[in-house]
């Protein structure tokens, strides 16, 4: 007798579908023109960012760069002088003096110390002259720092702010040579302009935190120190040679901050740009960017209420087509009328009505699912899977106990016990992306790579035998609580036949039933394989076609090749211990057998009395023939 169709009241319209659209596409609009101005700004501001850190790093390489060529230069000119100095007549000392000074006219003094005192000293009297500056100086400088000029002559380069004291930019470099120091004073006019590029400021400071180089040269002049300063105490604390940080300064304002540590004289190139100034452009757009997002908004609403009432036609269309679902009416007939959400949105329904009854079809809800979005076509595909079987190892002796035991109440206990069995297999399975296909008695049949793949042959095949060893875990933890002598719970022991092939895949079945499984010549190998764990006493192997893709992932040690009923050739076959590069667990085929309680026995012997002939073992002998 045909089922009634269900009775359901209609539904109750309280607001206008103009309002709901206007009121629906309006928070979208807001939000995903909101959401474009922010990201689109955020976006901005972190090509800014990192233009402003790139920018202010290669500033302050190029600063570095020149502060040490320069630093170099003076030392290696100034030891070539005083070695020169050394080795002349008295007479001779000045006419190279001065023809040094001409060929580098920013050096101002020279001198050379030893054991606490001047031993020579050389001064440029035209830089001086030209500057106006009081000749004198430059001969109480080197007394007034004679504490530096021994501090090098026991080993250490020092970089002094001479500015101060001649009321000029310059510099004094103090190193160690022949026994004594060497110090030069030099004008630093030319570093300080290099060190000023537009909005990124540059400056040196020596190991005391003085500035010795500003393109502000009253700074300079002042005797400026920033020891104290956040950014500077982050380059000292810092191993880095050079680095950038973000940083905030003692007035609240956030810079950029990049440094160069100078190899050898103890002094560092700091360059920064403040933070607001990189951004000022993108803040003024990102203001005109919502004052259009406002417009657009506007003129959103105006275009939704003129053009609801053509949507609305479609939309009661799909809330009766809703309707009749609600009330058992599955086969509609839904025709999309536009090419818009609406029309999507119909297709869509019309799929739903006939994708209900395919659910019932399919006894893997996953699989039906996959039908159901059209991601499981018709028909059979061509699939490079990985096959799995597995078989409990005595299961009609077992079962005959069960039997004998407990009479009526064996076929639930049996049953019991198997689902606990079957629950942590098809855990192990799923987690790893397999399929399971069918139970055929105590054996599991499962598949990998077909409804769904980890990407790769090989992933799906390793995924595979990782499935296989988590399963021998799960039954060695369930064997510890269980007794060889209790007739209602007894260990498990299972065999794993796994091939790795091109396999057809699809839906078998019939109009009212049907399933997703794979056939062909793998599939076959695959129960064969798992078939020879009895005898060659193992419970994971692997074929060839598989190990060729896993084995720099797994341990597995290589068995007797076999000859399978249906193939000429012999096929190798490899027991799998472990996953590599795992320190604990099994590392031998003796290890895994001493582990499972599997006695090892005579292979040829196994074979020779094997009832069901389908598989030949090759002996040495015969595999080198």
């Amino acid at each position: 007798m045909k089922k009634e169709k269900e009775n359901i009241p209609p539904v109750t319209v309280r607001f206008s579908i103009g309002a709901k659209l206007i009121t629906i596409i309006s928070i979208i609009v807001l939000v995903s023109l909101g959401s474009i101005t922010a990201l689109v700004s955020w976006l901005i501001r972190e090509d800014l960012r990192i233009q402003a850190e790139d920018n202010n790093f290669e500033v302050n390489r190029r600063s570095a760069m020149w502060a040490e060529h320069t630093f170099q230069s003076m030392r290696s000119l100034s030891m070539i002088l005083m070695q020169t100095v050394k080795t002349l007549e008295p007479a001779l000392v000045e006419e190279n003096a001065e023809l040094f000074f001409e060929q580098n006219p920013e050096a101002m003094v020279l001198v050379f110390a030893s054991g606490g005192k001047v031993d020579e000293l050389l001064v440029n009297n035209r830089f001086f002259l030209s500057r106006e500056i009081d000749i004198a100086l430059a001969d109480s400088f080197p007394q007034n720092n004679i504490e530096y000029l021994r501090r090098a002559a026991l080993g250490e380069t020092l970089l002094l702010n001479a500015t101060p004291w001649f009321n000029t930019a310059a510099i004094a470099i103090i190193f160690p040579w022949s026994g004594g120091a060497i110090g030069v004073l030099f004008s630093s006019e030319n570093l300080n302009d290099t060190f000023g590029f537009g909005t990124n400021q540059s400056y040196l400071i020596n190991d005391s935190g003085d500035i010795i180089v500003h393109s502000d040269s009253e700074l300079v002049k002042s005797a400026s120190n920033v020891a104290g300063e956040s950014f500077t105490r982050l380059v000292w604390e810092s191993t880095q040679g050079n680095a950038q940080f973000l940083y905030t300064d003692e007035d609240g304002i956030r810079f950029f901050g990049a440094y160069t540590k100078l190899k050898n004289f103890g002094s560092t190139v700091i360059t920064s740009i403040e933070y607001d100034k990189v951004f000022e452009g993108i803040n003024a757009t990102t203001r005109r960017n919502i004052y259009l997002t406002i417009t657009v908004l506007s003129i959103s609403i105006l275009l939704i209420w003129f053009f609801s009432k053509n949507i609305s036609i479609p939309l009661k269309t799909l809330a009766a087509a809703a309707h009749a679902i609600q009330g058992g009416e599955f086969e509609l007939e839904l025709k999309p009328k536009s090419h818009d959400e609406i029309g999507v949105l119909t297709g869509s329904f019309q799929r739903m009505s006939k994708a209900l009854g395919i659910f019932g079809r399919f006894t893997n809800r996953e699989i039906a699912v996959k039908a159901m979005r059209g991601e499981i076509k018709p028909g059979g595909l061509p699939k490079n899977a990985t096959i799995f079987f597995s078989d409990i190892r005595n299961f009609t002796e077992k079962s005959e106990k069960f039997t004998n035991t407990f009479g009526r109440e064996a076929s639930n206990r049996i049953v019991h016990w198997l689902n606990n069995y079957f629950t942590s297999m098809i855990d192990c399975i799923e987690k790893t992306g397999g399929v399971v296909d069918k139970f055929i008695g105590d054996a599991v049949m499962a598949h990998w790579g077909t409804a769904y793949t980890a990407g790769s042959p090989e992933k799906d095949a390793f995924n595979c035998v990782k499935a296989a060893l988590m399963m021998r875990k799960a039954l060695y933890d369930m064997n510890r609580n269980r007794d060889f002598e209790d007739p209602g719970n007894p260990p498990i022991h299972i065999g794993c036949g796994i091939n790795t092939g091109i396999v057809t895949a699809g839906q078998i079945g019939s109009d009212l039933r049907m399933e997703y499984t794979v056939i062909g010549d793998p599939v076959n190998l695959a129960s064969r394989t798992e078939s020879l764990n009895k005898v060659m006493a193992t419970d994971v192997l692997i074929t060839e076609y598989t190990w060729n893709l896993v084995n720099r992932y797994f341990i597995t040690e290589e068995m007797p090749s076999v000859t399978v009923k249906g193939k000429e050739n012999p096929v190798r076959i490899f027991a799998v211990i472990n996953f590599a590069g795992i320190n604990k667990g099994p590392r031998t085929l003796s290890d895994v057998r001493k582990l499972l309680g599997i006695s090892a026995q005579d292979i040829l012997e196994a074979d020779r009395f094997a009832k069901e002939k389908k598989f030949n073992i090759v002996t040495k002998k015969q595999e080198h023939k």
